[in-house]
């Protein structure tokens, strides 16, 4: 079909040179036009051209895009190969110019791998990035948490690059830092572990990024794993994968600080300050927040009675967390320096409640014992008391020593369950009445303030130790 433009154009040539050709020229010329029995446009005007999209494909980029591509018309019917699919297409757009949904949901870094068959975006850019979210694995760099892993044959590197591991492997020696609440890098330098970069300055030398060498780094700590600091935790949880989550549980039981620009330190120390209920007496200010890790086996017991007792109370399906789980307030005594800058480890002392209770969880068999948090007689009996007003648990907060900058109080999850309301005093309690699993000691003629009283040590966990100004 191709040669017979190219031999009309000769035929042309030769008419303007002989003019005897250029009788016959004019008689195929018409021949061709009034009577065309293959169907033939030999002689075509030129059509506006047709934007169809076409999706395009790239072996590296599997996002189908739409892009418009000029076709020209098609100039046969007889069923030969249509040179419109030979049309040269743009490249597919980049990363950077994708809209945040068309990316990956895991490394968000390449565009999300469409079915070619039934044009469906999947979730992820490939099979690696969805066995990575599967198992809760973030599928970037742990370096730079900027690029995607290095992936070679069936192995899936930790980094990016050679330079990213080696940046890593020399803040390695940052692991006992974590644990001592020490900023992992010199200051003046960008405190996110691996990271050379000195804290970025304005035009006036002051640092509006705080401790960190741009936004990037800056957003990254407001929501980093608690555990390594490199890599953003995943959703509520406070590590960024399995991995750090039980690297840190087989430390437990251990404190690990919360940085105060994190979105964890926000949320604690707003629940401090917004139930700090005492009229005439100022809230302190927070100074240091502690994220307290469990071992598994006291993990284990505490889900282990959330499910028992959501099991019952179908809570859930109200709307309330699992077992009507909530966060209350404790005070008790303290007898070292844990919590102060840089004092992380738990003393030794018997006596001292806040280390045993952060080491060991609470023992309502220690009810009484003049350990800070029990009392005999209790208003309502041999039971394990929390608050959710947290100038009511200061009260309860002691120093050993009376010169002592900061008080310490414990931020506590528990398993409230179906709570019995009460407002009169019963201190010969050992147990909620019979269908209940807590009491709400509610604020009326005998409490200035709510308690909530458990009589099961597995229905208390301490989550977090509070640092603030002493009064």
């Amino acid at each position: 079909m191709s040669t017979i433009p190219a031999g009309l154009s000769f035929l042309a040539s030769m008419a303007s040179q002989y003019p005897p050709f250029q009788k016959a020229m004019h008689g195929v010329s018409a021949a061709t036009t009034t009577a065309n029995p293959a169907g033939l446009q030999l002689s075509p005007q030129p059509n506006p051209p047709v934007n169809n999209p076409v999706v395009i494909q790239h072996p590296f980029q599997p996002q189908a895009t739409s892009v418009p591509v000029n076709i020209p018309p098609i100039t046969s019917t007889s069923g030969g190969r249509n040179s419109a699919n030979r049309t040269p297409a743009s490249s597919p757009p980049t990363g950077t110019q994708l809209a945040s949904t068309q990316l990956c949901e895991n490394c968000h870094a390449r565009p999300k791998f469409v079915d070619a068959a039934t044009g469906k975006p999947h979730p992820y850019c490939s099979k690696s990035c969805a066995t990575a979210a599967k198992h809760n694995v973030s599928n970037l760099c742990m370096g730079c948490h900027a690029r995607p892993k290095r992936v070679e044959a069936a192995r899936t590197h930790d980094y990016c690059s050679k330079s990213c591991a080696q940046a890593s492997s020399s803040s390695s020696s940052h692991s006992a830092s974590r644990q001592s609440g020490a900023n992992p890098n010199p200051i003046g330098t960008c405190q996110i572990p691996g990271c050379t970069k000195p804290v970025h300055k304005n035009t006036t030398g002051s640092g509006p990024m705080g401790r960190f060498c741009g936004h990037a780094h800056k957003e990254l700590a407001e929501k980093a794993c608690l555990y390594c600091r490199k890599a953003p935790k995943q959703g509520d949880r406070h590590f960024c994968g399995q991995a750090c989550a039980d690297e840190a549980t087989k430390k437990g039981p251990m404190i690990l600080e919360v940085p105060e620009e994190h979105v964890t330190f926000r949320s604690v120390e707003a629940q401090f300050k917004s139930s700090w209920r005492h009229v005439g007496r100022a809230c302190p200010s927070v100074r240091h927040i502690y994220k307290i890790i469990a071992d598994q086996s006291s993990l284990d017991k505490y889900n282990a009675y959330r499910d028992d007792v959501e099991a019952r109370g179908q809570f859930v399906a109200s709307g309330r967390s699992a077992g009507n789980e909530n966060r209350r307030w404790h005070g008790t005594r303290r007898e070292c320096k844990l919590g102060d800058k840089g004092h992380t480890s738990f003393c030794a002392s018997n006596n001292c409640s806040l280390c045993c209770v952060m080491r060991t969880s609470f023992d309502v068999s220690l009810w009484g014992k003049k350990t800070g948090w029990g009392r005999n007689p209790s208003r309502f009996g041999a039971g394990i008391y929390t608050s959710s007003t947290s100038s009511k648990s200061n009260d309860y907060s002691q120093n050993a020593d009376p010169n002592a900058a900061l008080k310490a109080i414990l931020l506590n999850k528990v398993v409230v369950g179906k709570g019995y309301k009460m407002t009169q005093d019963n201190t010969t309690m050992t147990a909620p009445p019979a269908g209940y699993d807590s009491v709400l000691a509610e604020k009326g003629t005998r409490l200035n303030h709510d308690e909530l009283v458990v009589y099961c040590n597995e229905a208390i966990r301490p989550s977090y130790l509070v640092m603030y100004d002493s009064q």
